[in-house]
């Protein structure tokens, strides 16, 4: 455990020293990949997949604010889903347009939860967004997660399905769109998901937020049952195409990822607890105060040693 103390010491003093670099770096990285990703899932659109144009976009996100990358993100896609068919790139914007409403009036700073939820989703562990949101966000993440879960989906729907797009004529491309918005609207996994994290946020949260010992080690082991028992639950009275040993060993890797989060976040030591009551005027107080785990630097002491005068 020291060591590990140690580690994380070092880390957080490294990050505090060079935090503005790291900022620009982890911004760039992020966009990079996450633009990356659109162009390999979908990629209908040649001149977006130009290695210049992706870095370029990325060095541009770099330097903005966080937010800036869900809206280049939000253009890529459009833009490809435009080359695909114009119906397409029509339910995108309506999507966005509604995503940027709701997620700058209630979450404007989760900008990671809208991104990392699709990338998550295609390594196979999206459960790690809800139990690090319930612990780290508050329930207004719910809207930032749940329109990562739609873009996750969408994205999946297009690449896979919208390939035969593109009809000719006005009844046609009616047709097709009202096809496409049943195919979105109609997904019952993604319906499932959306409903499971939200449960799974708003119970982490209320778990994390109490007074009891270990409360964010409880929260994540309750967060990862609910979350299981919710979708597993979903999916059979739903009939959705669910993995069910897909959900549950997501879920407790995701369990497990999220453990390191706590360790870096809240490391309690409950073993030092003080209870103290006080009152004013008004009140009377219980204060129950948990100090952190902190590490004790070592005390180096340098001990001079003169020669005895007349010695060589």
């Amino acid at each position: 455990m020291t060591a590990l103390l140690e580690i994380k010491q070092y880390i957080r003093k490294f990050y505090i020293k060079n935090e503005v670099y790291i900022t620009y770096l982890w911004k760039f990285l992020l966009a990079l990949i996450t633009i990356a990703v659109i162009n390999n899932k979908l990629g209908f659109m040649a001149s977006l997949n130009n290695i210049a144009i992706v870095l370029m976009a990325s060095l541009l996100c770099a330097i903005l604010p966080a937010n800036f990358i869900v809206f280049i993100s939000a253009l890529f896609i459009m833009g490809h889903l435009f080359a695909l068919s114009p119906e397409c790139a029509i339910i995108a914007f309506i999507v966005f347009v509604l995503m940027f409403l709701l997620y700058f009036r209630f979450s404007p700073k989760d900008t990671l939860a809208v991104l990392l939820t699709p990338l998550l989703f295609f390594l196979h562990i999206p459960y790690l967004i809800p139990l690090a949101c319930g612990l780290l966000g508050t329930p207004a993440s719910i809207v930032s997660v749940t329109f990562g879960v739609v873009i996750s989906f969408m994205i999946t729907y297009f690449s896979k399905y919208a390939a035969g797009s593109g009809a000719e004529g006005v009844e046609a491309a009616a047709v097709e769109f009202k096809a496409m918005i049943s195919g979105m609207l109609g997904n019952k996994a993604m319906i499932v998901m959306i409903v499971a994290f939200a449960i799974t946020i708003a119970v982490v949260y209320i778990i994390r937020r109490s007074s009891v010992d270990n409360c964010w080690k409880i929260a994540i082991i309750t967060g990862a049952i609910v979350l299981v028992m919710v979708s597993i639950i979903g999916g059979v009275a739903t009939k959705a195409e669910l993995s069910i040993v897909g959900v549950i060993v997501g879920t407790v890797i995701s369990a497990c990822l999220t453990l390191v989060i706590e360790f870096f976040s809240f490391n309690l030591d409950y073993s030092r607890t003080e209870k103290v009551q006080f009152e004013d005027d008004d009140y009377y107080y219980y204060v129950k105060a948990v100090p952190k785990v902190t590490l004790t630097a070592p005390d180096r002491r340098v001990k001079k040693i003169n020669r005895a005068k007349g010695q060589r």
